[in-house]
């Protein structure tokens, strides 16, 4: 500034009050948090999750009986190999699907639909393993009973 009678002024200082600077505008994508208070608007029908994780009492599905009962029948149905020993693994042989069998139907009746495709395997693989395990057995019985005698084997023989 000048002053056209006497040259050069100095400037004027400011008041003693006003020390703010002259307000700016914000930065581009700000926005100033909200009020203290403050519940931004919401769709109607629309309620926002007051917690991050699930209540407490709410448990994952307990699978034990129908797992257990599935494994037992691929066991089961892997341990045919065990048919081939004579009537004592057959026996045996059925009680490993049997036991699939009762934990599937368990499963079904405890567990119910979180676990629906373990019991159901164990139920299929379960009635499958013991139909493999009857016939296996009626072989054997009847093979005991037909081929041994006409075979000309006689402990009196030797």
């Amino acid at each position: 500034m000048t002053d056209p009678d006497n040259g050069a002024v100095p400037p004027v200082p400011p008041p003693a009050g006003s020390m703010t600077p002259p307000p700016s505008a914000p930065a581009p994508g700000y926005t100033p948090p909200p009020a203290p208070g403050y519940t931004p608007p919401t769709a109607p029908g629309y309620t926002p999750p007051t917690t991050a994780y699930a209540p407490a009492g709410v448990f994952a599905a307990k699978k034990t009986l129908s797992l257990i009962g599935m494994i037992a029948g691929i066991v089961g149905l892997l341990g045919f190999w065990v048919v081939f020993i004579p009537i004592i693994g057959s026996v045996l042989q059925l009680f490993i699907p049997g036991a699939a069998l009762v934990l599937g139907i368990l499963g079904r009746k405890r567990e119910g639909i979180p676990a629906k495709g373990f019991w159901i395997t164990a139920i299929i693989t379960g009635i499958v393993g013991l139909v493999s395990a009857i016939i296996a057995l009626i072989g054997w019985i009847a093979f005991f009973a037909f081929a041994i005698p006409n075979s000309g084997f006689s402990p009196r023989n030797y």
